[in-house]
């Protein structure tokens, strides 16, 4: 009996045109509802994948800078204190890569007591290409060496007094582990 009475409600319900139209209107709405939380999660989910940007070098040189200025400060508690660092050359990237071998030998025999033997060695070296999401292709990024350090200059005011000199040379080179005859610290008299 309840069957009944729901299914007879239903005919009635579709036979209306007022409520058709708002069952096509609420219909048209959760489509489109759904179509934008697809398009919003989407941009969510790009903005998310993101690897952040390596430093270039001049980054890398500049917060080397900043990091040991802070130390010199620390030291020298002079606020008028300088340093500067070179960089030998830019970061470097390692990419995965996958070798192929091959290996033949071959005999000849010409006369009874006279063999020839050669062996062939052959290496292939390919890079191992991965497909973003875009569609591009690039190389397979291992890991990215951090550029050499070349030198480091400092210059402050309180570096006369020979101790404090090597203080700083000592907290440099141990920070950097560098040698120290690629740190010079100077009077800026």
């Amino acid at each position: 009996m309840k069957n009944e009475h729901a299914g007879g409600w239903l005919q009635k319900a579709a036979q209306s045109d007022n409520v058709r139209r708002w069952i096509l209107i609420l219909g048209l709405a959760g489509i489109a509802l759904i179509f934008l939380s697809g398009f919003f999660g989407q941009k969510e989910n790009t903005e998310s994948t993101k690897i952040p940007d390596t430093y270039s070098s001049e980054q890398y040189a500049r917060q080397l800078e900043e990091n040991l200025l802070e130390i010199v400060r620390a030291i020298t508690g002079e606020e008028d204190a300088r340093v500067m660092v070179t960089l030998e050359s830019g970061a470097r990237q390692v990419y995965a890569t996958e070798e192929k071998r091959s290996a033949g030998n071959s005999a000849e025999q010409s006369n009874e007591s006279t063999v020839r033997t050669q062996s062939n060695d052959d290496t292939e070296t390919n890079y191992i290409i991965v497909k973003d999401s875009d569609g591009s292709q690039r190389a397979l990024a291992v890991t990215e060496i951090s550029p050499e350090i070349r030198g480091v200059v400092v210059v402050c005011g309180s570096s006369g007094d020979a101790a404090l000199q090597q203080q700083i040379i000592d907290a440099v080179t141990t920070a950097l582990q560098i040698s120290s005859a690629r740190v010079c610290v100077v009077n800026h008299g």
